[in-house]
């Protein structure tokens, strides 16, 4: 069940506490490229960089209220969800642990460092991570965080509830799938406006776990490959995410890391937003579906903008990781 409006606007008041609504921008150069009323919604605005911390600030909020003290929390990441629980833990005095496979983001991993958390490297990929994380939680008596869960939905879908709330009348909206936070908090906003806004999915074709899923109408594992995108780089959905997804989602466009590279280079040429890879998806997906959108009023979610410096400058060059 998604979160209701009651519980959205209660969560936006925690939000608030940590930080300011995030701006939602109409960049004409982008508009012209797309031939449509374009509106970019700028996680990357945040105090971590990513829509994370949104999710993280309202766990810890609830978590520091109704249990005991713990002996620290754990959680497992690429980087932005280990960035929130970080930042927003340190609030409360928690000591957090945070799980990362081995070649993680190298700067993702220092801003987690910076917020207090101890990172222990495990693994090829987030998944490997997850479960060692798991291992370590019941071993060391720490509370686990989770990657998804009605708390974070409730946190992160105060972006989308600014979004709806600031432009009208939007045709759709391009959301990453990562684990499936963002995206649920997006179908939360829409259900609890009473809007018919379509909300698409965009995943990684180098990460096709969710549009495997989506097509076949249940879980479904996939490789991950992607060089560029590691925030949509899931080899396994969450079963309460893919629910919710299916269940509200119009469909799932797939996009590669070239596409997301030029993405992430429109943007920055246009806007002078640096983006990460699942951030720059959704501007994939929308210049994708540039027919479908020709006149249309649109939004896309830059998710977040955490992107090691030789990585850009690389994309920059033209390159695609």
């Amino acid at each position: 069940m998604l979160p209701t409006l009651e519980e959205i606007e209660n969560a936006a008041q925690t939000v608030y506490g940590s930080m300011t609504p995030t701006p939602q921008y109409r960049w004409p150069l982008l508009c012209d490229r797309l031939d449509a009323v374009l509106w970019v919604k700028h996680e990357n605005h945040t105090p971590v960089g990513a829509f994370k911390v949104r999710g993280g600030l309202v766990y810890f909020s609830k978590l520091s209220r109704e249990s005991a003290k713990t002996n620290g929390v754990i959680c497992a990441t690429r980087g932005n969800h280990g960035q929130s629980v970080a930042f927003a833990a340190a609030q409360y005095g928690i000591h957090t642990t945070v799980v990362v496979p081995h070649g993680n983001s190298k700067e993702k991993n220092a801003a987690m460092a910076s917020f207090g958390a101890q990172l222990i490297e495990h693994g090829d990929d987030f998944q490997s991570s997850l479960e060692y994380a798991r291992d370590l939680a019941d071993d060391r008596g720490l509370h686990m965080v989770p990657s998804f869960g009605r708390d974070l939905v409730a946190g992160v879908s105060t972006y989308s509830l600014e979004l709806f709330r600031a432009v009208e009348d939007l045709a759709r909206v391009y959301v990453p799938i990562g684990l499936g936070s963002g995206i649920c908090g997006m179908l939360a906003a829409r259900a609890a406006l009473g809007l018919s806004t379509e909300v698409i999915g965009v995943v990684s074709s180098h990460a096709r776990a969710y549009a495997e899923s989506f097509g076949q109408k249940k879980a479904v594992s996939a490789p991950v490959q992607t060089r560029l995108a590691d925030g949509m780089a899931c080899r396994v959905p969450n079963d309460d995410a893919l629910a919710l997804i299916l269940e509200g989602v119009n469909r799932v466009v797939e996009v590669t890391d070239q596409e997301v590279a030029e993405a992430m280079r429109t943007l920055f040429e246009f806007t002078h937003n640096v983006s990460e890879g699942a951030g720059a998806a959704p501007l994939a997906a929308a210049i994708q579906e540039r027919t479908l959108n020709r006149g249309a009023r649109i939004a896309v979610v830059l998710s977040g903008g955490n992107i090691d410096r030789d990585v850009f400058a690389r994309v920059l060059s033209g390159g695609a990781k």
